[in-house]
């Protein structure tokens, strides 16, 4: 596409943000690369929803405004931090979908082996520490987890997702809020059932036929279902779970307290070890 295309497609995903209630107001921007100097972006201060292309933003590499008439996002710098680390990405979207940012809200980490759509096309999805937003230091808290993921939560915040193009940047931010409503409904009726290890294995093998990559494919065992792979080797920010619980082969009962469990087990063993001696 040349560029006049591409700001055309910048402002219909713009509209499904907007459409789907994943920016309200002025929230949210888009971008997509170039080539190596030039990268498009939203402009700041205007509904996601209600674009033309004529204000869509032309930034370089450090976030200087080369083009446009309106100002450039304030979150460029979120932005670019993907493009610098990711070569391979050439769109980003950044917005607020509400059930996942209540995930964001609520620092719970998004539970794996539940859907397999999820375990393909998104696989394991970090949540990165909270900064203030629009600054270097907000842009460099997703560096970590980029090389290994295609979505992140955003603590008290929202996500951002990309790809190799625009329909597939904004792809990732429907199935990660789809995915967290499903979740919370879920939750809702009672519990939620992990797939298996086995189960899983299947999905990432299938994933790898795809072309796709997964940070589990050199793990094995319970971490493939178990506690977040984004763990202290990737940053000090690692949110335990509270309302799901982490599965090991689609054993973990959810919403159970394992250890309380183990203490009441071991109270009622010993227990009947002491009547049995006396």
């Amino acid at each position: 596409m040349n560029e006049r295309q591409l700001k055309d497609q910048m402002c219909e995903i713009g509209r499904r943000v907007y459409a789907k209630g994943f920016a309200a107001a002025n929230d949210g921007n888009i971008s997509f690369r170039l080539n190596d100097k030039e990268i498009l972006c939203t402009p700041t201060m205007i509904s996601k929803g209600f674009m033309k292309p004529e204000d869509v933003c032309k930034v370089d590499y450090d976030g200087k405004q080369i083009a446009g008439v309106r100002k450039r996002s304030s979150e460029i710098l979120l932005h670019l931090s993907v493009y610098k680390h990711r070569p391979d990405v050439m769109a980003v979207v950044h917005c607020h979908p509400p059930h996942a940012t209540a995930f964001a809200v609520a620092h719970e980490p998004i539970p794996k082996c539940v859907l397999p759509e999820v375990e393909v096309f998104l696989g394991e999805v970090p949540i990165a520490v909270y900064e203030t937003p629009g600054n270097q230091k907000f842009a460099e808290t997703i560096v970590p987890y980029l090389k290994d993921c295609n979505t992140i939560i955003l603590a008290n915040h929202g996500t951002i997702t990309f790809g190799p193009d625009l329909e597939k940047a904004y792809w990732n931010s429907e199935i990660i809020d789809a995915y967290c409503k499903i979740l919370i409904l879920a939750k809702q009726l009672g519990r939620v059932n992990y797939f298996t290890d086995g189960q899983t294995k299947e999905l990432l093998e299938l994933k790898k036929r795809l072309g796709y990559d997964d940070v589990r494919f050199s793990k094995e065992g319970c971490s493939m279902c178990g506690p977040s792979s984004f763990d202290e080797s990737y940053t000090d920010f690692v949110p335990e779970p509270h309302a799901f619980a982490p599965s090991c082969d689609g054993r973990a009962p959810e919403g159970v307290d394992i250890e309380q469990l183990v203490r009441t087990i071991t109270d009622q063993v010993m227990a009947a070890l002491s009547c049995a001696g006396a």
